[in-house]
């Protein structure tokens, strides 16, 4: 089976972590530190916060910008469930606009769903490419609101030669299928001194100093050996972000022109980092979306719907009393399809995809 996704972890990671676990630091310390600040460079911010996971980054990003119970925070309904439950968690409510061709969130549905409780934006980068950071500043600017990025599949995403996480407030991921990893681990970047101040104190249980809590916090720090393996990661990631550019382009051409598959759409001026390589399956196929997924898993190519139900669809998210239809993240739901794009996928890996691909199309 050629794997939907795989870590590329190697001996000098392994290293890494070994010598933090002979030092006895293992929580929160020194390499935290420093892959804090190699993380900040790397994007372009004058701050970064790590966390235990991109879910208490996102979280933690949202409480340090102030967003409490009755405050609406719009974003996409196209994305992992997390987006919107890390607005839950504040008490806050998640209010929906639709996607473009791009996957990502329309700039142009987010203004019309402003109201007087609107108080940020998070547009989701998603599968890698930057959403368009231009109009969405410029709406925020207008009326007043903060940016919070999930960037969780886009590290190293550019937008007109700027890399995402560093328009607002950015939020990364490090789970084992990004385009870098920690194991578990999530990292804040952003120029606001304020909100890396909070959210620092947040992640700690609320504390400046030790046993004196001025906040409520919770324990959402990362360990010294997941950001020893984070540093060694971010050393590679240019490197892997470059294999999957090259992977993705060799996949675009060869699935180019074969009836009922439409390949990723990039608009100018974008870097795509390809976390996945999503592919939409319409009706012009002879197979359904699902049909051809199982073939392709048949035959040893493994497959990824990301994602089978847009959030507003979900049976929580019903239970909240959403009820409003997103028709163009319901059709992606419906027809999206993602093949292998990681750096351990080789020429012949890919040489099989497509011959497998132009065969069950024809």
């Amino acid at each position: 089976m050629i794997p939907i996704a795989k870590p590329m972890i190697g001996e000098d990671e392994i290293s890494a972590v070994a010598d933090v676990m002979r030092s006895g630091m293992m929580a929160q310390g020194p390499k935290v530190k420093q892959f804090e600040e190699e993380f900040a460079k790397y994007i372009g911010t004058k701050f970064a916060v790590a966390s235990s996971n991109g879910t208490t980054a996102l979280h933690l990003a949202l409480l340090a910008h102030g967003i409490k119970a009755g405050d609406e925070v719009i974003t996409t309904p196209f994305t992992f469930i997390a987006s919107a439950n890390s607005i839950v968690m504040c008490g806050a409510k998640p209010v929906f606009a639709d996607i473009g061709a791009d996957f990502n969130v329309d700039p142009q549905k987010i203004e019309e769903k402003i109201t007087e409780k609107t108080k940020a934006i998070m547009p989701v980068h998603l599968f890698g490419l930057a959403c368009d950071m231009k109009p969405i500043m410029e709406i925020a600017e207008k009326h007043g609101l903060a940016v919070i990025e999930d960037a969780c599949q886009s590290h190293g995403a550019e937008y007109n030669g700027k890399r995402v996480g560093s328009f607002g407030t950015g939020v990364f991921s490090f789970y084992p299928t990004k385009n870098m990893t920690t194991g578990e681990g999530g990292m804040i970047t952003t120029n606001d001194e304020e909100a890396a101040t909070l959210a620092s104190e947040i992640r700690n249980q609320g504390s400046k100093q030790r046993y004196f809590h001025h906040v409520l916090g919770y324990n959402f720090r990362m360990t010294d050996m997941a950001a020893a393996i984070g540093i060694v990661q971010l050393s590679k990631l240019e490197r892997f972000i470059e294999a999957r550019r090259a992977n993705a382009e060799t996949l675009t051409k060869g699935l180019a022109g074969l009836r009922g598959i439409v390949i990723p759409y990039i608009p100018e001026g974008r870097r795509h980092v390809f976390n996945q390589y999503t592919v939409r399956v319409t009706l012009g196929h002879r197979m359904n979306r699902d049909t051809l997924m199982a073939e392709l898993n048949r035959r040893g190519i493994g497959t990824g719907v990301y994602y089978p139900l847009p959030i507003n669809r979900q049976p929580l998210y019903r239970d909240m009393g959403y009820e409003e239809e997103m028709p163009e993240s319901e059709k992606a739901a419906s027809e999206v399809l993602s093949l292998p794009v990681h750096p351990a996928v080789t020429e012949d890996n890919i040489a099989f995809i497509l011959s497998v691909m132009r065969e069950l199309s024809k």
